[in-house]
């Protein structure tokens, strides 16, 4: 389980795979990173949480993925080590899918990051497999 960067175009796509939806989330938000710079400091930056809340899973993992591209830009940090804490279903289909996790926030002065312009709703894909989940996702850079 994990992922892999693949070539789209102009741009850059990632593809996971998790054993559920946690693992395949954060295997995505590791693409990001992997995506964004080659190599992380292991002994920088702070732990922080963050929460997101959206209508259906697919657009749970978009507005994650945005969330990590405009925490980056607000506190200019990168953000790695991404652990999902819980992904909530909700019962009532009128409710919010909700998200907890948290991140390590790497100064992007101690990086040599490529910016990730904006996550793309472009042929994302979010589905369960016989073994787990699988995610593709393409990233504008």
């Amino acid at each position: 389980m994990g992922f892999e960067l693949r070539d789209h175009t102009a741009d850059v796509a990632v593809e996971a795979t998790g054993d559920d939806l946690e693992s395949v989330f954060a295997a995505v938000a590791d693409g990001f990173v992997a995506a964004s710079c080659e190599d992380v400091p292991a002994d920088e930056g702070e732990r922080f949480s963050l929460s997101v809340a959206a209508e259906s899973r697919e657009a749970l993992l978009f507005d994650y993925l945005d969330e990590l591209v405009y925490l980056r830009d607000v506190r200019v940090e990168l953000p790695v080590d991404h652990r999902i804490d819980r992904i909530d279903r909700p019962d009532d289909e009128s409710a919010a899918w909700t998200l907890e996790a948290t991140a390590r926030g790497v100064p992007l002065s101690a990086v040599a990051a490529r910016e990730i312009k904006a996550i793309t709703y472009s042929e994302m894909r979010l589905e369960r497999v016989d073994d787990g989940w699988e995610a593709y996702v393409v990233f504008d850079v």
